[in-house]
């Protein structure tokens, strides 16, 4: 974690994917996005935005296959970015939910910031729209999946309803947005201590 704060910046190189990635989780939701995925981009903007921090993302990936390398590795970045800039976890509020609409959609998301990696995602999208512009909807498990596992949350998220893809998955994105704000503030109550039983997560 950065002395300044709970910043943290990840960077990540293979065959498929480069990515730069800063965030701060302290921030007031400014974003610079460019994975080379518009839609991705959008849900990038929107979760940063709704959840208050401070994100840059650049990505280079080789989407003249697909977006599923990109989706996925910018997951696993950002996942290992929360996890750095969270550090020791000291004085967080822990747990929150947050249910948020969109239109017809409605996406209720529940995190606990536990060190235990864990995804339950039960968010249907409609069959007759598999795809927002050049975005596969299935990639939305995908990226939640590789942040969980990474980031060492457990999170649910869970599709109420919602007929149209777009709506659908972009309150997936809003409403983990702000289930993870709350979540990951600071309690000045817990005077700096991990909550937990445990004494660490």
């Amino acid at each position: 974690m950065s002395p300044g704060g709970r910043v943290a910046e990840r960077r990540r190189q293979t065959a498929e994917t480069e990515i730069a990635l800063r965030l701060d989780l302290d921030g007031r939701g400014a974003a610079e996005i460019a994975t080379g995925v518009g839609f991705f981009d959008h849900m990038l903007h929107a979760l940063a935005r709704h959840g208050l921090f401070d994100l840059n993302v650049e990505c280079r990936g080789d989407l003249q296959i697909d977006a599923h390398h990109t989706v996925e590795d910018v997951g696993l970045v950002l996942g290992a970015a929360f996890a750095e800039a969270l550090g020791e976890k000291r004085g967080l509020v822990r747990y929150a939910d947050a249910t948020v609409p969109l239109d017809e959609a409605l996406v209720r998301c529940v995190v606990d910031v536990s060190g235990r990696p864990f995804l339950h995602f039960a968010v249907p999208s409609p069959p007759d729209q598999p795809t927002v512009g050049a975005f596969d909807v299935a990639l939305s498990r995908e990226f939640w999946r590789a942040f969980a596992m990474e980031a060492r949350v457990t999170l649910h998220l869970d599709g109420l309803r919602g007929d149209n893809a777009h709506h659908v998955v972009e309150a997936t994105f809003k409403a983990a947005a702000r289930a993870l704000s709350a979540a990951t503030r600071l309690d000045p109550r817990r005077a700096g201590e991990v909550p937990s039983t445990k004494g660490v997560l």
